[in-house]
């Protein structure tokens, strides 16, 4: 099971190459996939677990956010964000903030948030310890009604995870509750990475997401995606056998869990 410490060496590793994962048919998809989830957060305050080097911080941005704030465990990955910022030259709409998001984050002083996105976060959980407090964190933040849009790891073993798709898990083992496995990325130059997910959150199971308050849930459908629209023969084995979920909710109410 990675720790922290090895998620940070491991995102240190690969930050620059990472950007490039939008080029990858899964990252197509992925990009389209949570555009349609966040839709129009104009002047909406965002929070972004594990939001890395900001390529979804800048989705929502250009559908409106008016702030987003990234937390995330990889300094050089939220340096990358912030380039990426001031080439942009809008560095005053995202803040970056280094924490264990698995972890309480009181320390930051965050306060709520209209949107919290948590995109990949619980495929670094390796036990159910570290996903419920990344689950405590996402209630805690979340303003009640406030939506929450994430993207998990369908089962490591898939099919539609061996490679077609630009993404390939392999040596998976069991563990307690999940499984651990190598992600591998066939970009020029390859990179890889260790993971970790829960079999309650690689199921597709919601069981997590109304434990913590969420309600009006969903996976966004693959059908709405242009990339499936044009190609739908192409990614007719993700759809049957999901390499990963896009979901959308929202937070009922105050409760704590």
């Amino acid at each position: 099971m990675a720790t922290a410490s090895q998620v940070k060496t491991e995102y240190t590793k690969v930050a620059e190459a990472y950007e490039d994962f939008g080029s990858l048919p899964v990252g197509l998809l992925e990009s389209q996939l949570i555009k349609k989830a966040l839709g129009d957060v104009n002047g909406l305050v965002v929070l972004d677990l594990g939001g890395g080097s900001g390529i979804h911080a800048r989705d929502a941005i250009n559908a409106g956010a008016e702030r987003v704030d990234i937390v995330d465990i990889s300094p050089q990955m939220m340096k990358l964000a912030m380039e990426k910022e001031k080439v942009l030259g809008r560095e005053d709409r995202i803040r970056v903030l280094e924490a264990d998001v698995s972890k309480p984050l009181d320390h930051l002083k965050l306060g709520t948030y209209d949107v919290v996105m948590a995109n990949w976060v619980f495929d670094h959980a390796g036990n159910l310890e570290m996903l419920e407090g990344m689950w405590r964190n996402v209630n805690q933040h979340l303003k009640p009604g406030g939506k929450f849009v994430s993207i998990r790891a369908g089962d490591p073993r898939g099919p539609a995870l061996q490679g077609k798709y630009g993404m390939r898990f392999k040596d998976v083992k069991d563990v307690p509750g999940g499984a651990t496995y190598t992600v591998q990325v066939p970009n020029e130059p390859p990179w890889d990475f260790e993971a970790a997910s829960m079999e309650i959150s690689f199921s597709g199971s919601f069981s997590m997401h109304e434990k913590y308050g969420l309600t009006n849930l969903c996976h966004v459908a693959y059908s709405s995606a242009h990339a499936v629209q044009s190609d739908p023969e192409f990614w007719k084995l993700f759809i049957e056998h999901p390499a990963f979920f896009v979901d959308l909710g929202y937070k009922a109410n105050s409760m704590s869990a």
